[in-house]
């Protein structure tokens, strides 16, 4: 039992879920959660299966950091081994491909992108300072295009406006965090943006990068695409996100759980958007 709890642990279902619902946001962002829902079921179900296999094969290859940062994670504290680790990331990449083959040709170049992105991340991407914070913000925002591509939606503006906002806002949470881990990255060798140029001018790269997301936020709404229900939601929230940037100087842990709210709030307002117009 304590193998399979460790299993499930390693995915971080929540946060794959998560991933699985902003897929779907994204298809009815794009106007096509009701034309076409098997493909954006087929979508989010895709979406919570790679992000599972990413969430797994970082465990594996960060188990030596995280026997620093985290020793409570799954594989240092000895409930999974790496190879029943990586072995589950397999199993868990291929599911997900198997759905995504069933999708528009769009979605499938997303999703190919994607899943390459997430195998090479840690090895190839994490250790160079700010390029793995990059490659972490394009799959976050990716996220919602590929919800729309998946139901063939030709109005995927409103779409690609959430996928930069949710870059640009995941950009800087993952700065926030690797303040949060610098210790056991530096440790390993790892030159992360903070370890790079130093912790506070880190901070303040994200801040100016979250003041950019703010920035094109108002866009749908000055362009009339959606009316004053997007806009009385996406304020509070790039209040929030501003807040939490800067509360990042103070205490990057609770920072980056505010920054995750007010991704939240943000999409909420795409949605609102949507249904009311």
């Amino acid at each position: 039992m304590e193998t399979v709890r460790g299993v499930v642990e390693l995915t971080r279902p929540m946060n794959a879920i998560v991933g699985g619902i902003l897929t779907l946001i994204g298809a009815y962002v794009a106007g096509g959660l009701g034309v076409h829902p098997t493909a954006a079921i087929a979508a989010g179900l895709a979406t919570v299966l790679a992000a599972g296999a990413g969430n797994t094969i970082n465990d594996y290859f960060d188990r030596e950091i995280d026997a620093i940062n985290d020793p409570e994670r799954p594989i240092p504290r000895g409930a999974v081994t790496p190879r029943q680790a990586l072995w589950c990331s397999v199993i868990l990449f291929c599911l997900a491909i198997v759905l995504a083959l069933t999708l528009p040709l769009m979605a499938i170049a997303i999703a190919t992108v994607d899943l390459l992105a997430l195998v090479a991340y840690t090895k190839l991407f994490k250790g160079l300072p700010g390029v793995g914070n990059v490659v972490v913000a394009g799959l976050g925002g990716s996220t919602f295009l590929f919800g729309g591509a998946a139901v063939g939606s030709d109005t995927l503006a409103p779409v690609a406006l959430l996928g930069l906002l949710a870059g640009l806002t995941t950009l800087t949470r993952e700065i926030i965090k690797d303040v949060e881990d610098i210790k056991g990255d530096r440790e390993e060798g790892l030159h992360t943006l903070p370890i790079a140029v130093g912790v506070r001018p880190a901070l303040v790269i994200g801040t100016v990068v979250m003041i950019g997301a703010v920035g094109v936020s108002p866009l749908l709404y000055l362009d009339g695409t959606f009316g004053a229900a997007y806009l009385l939601l996406v304020i509070p929230a790039d209040c929030l996100l501003i807040g939490s940037a800067l509360y990042s100087f103070r205490d990057p842990a609770t920072a980056q759980l505010t920054t995750k709210l007010g991704m939240f709030l943000a999409a909420g307002a795409f949605v609102a958007g949507r249904v009311v117009g």
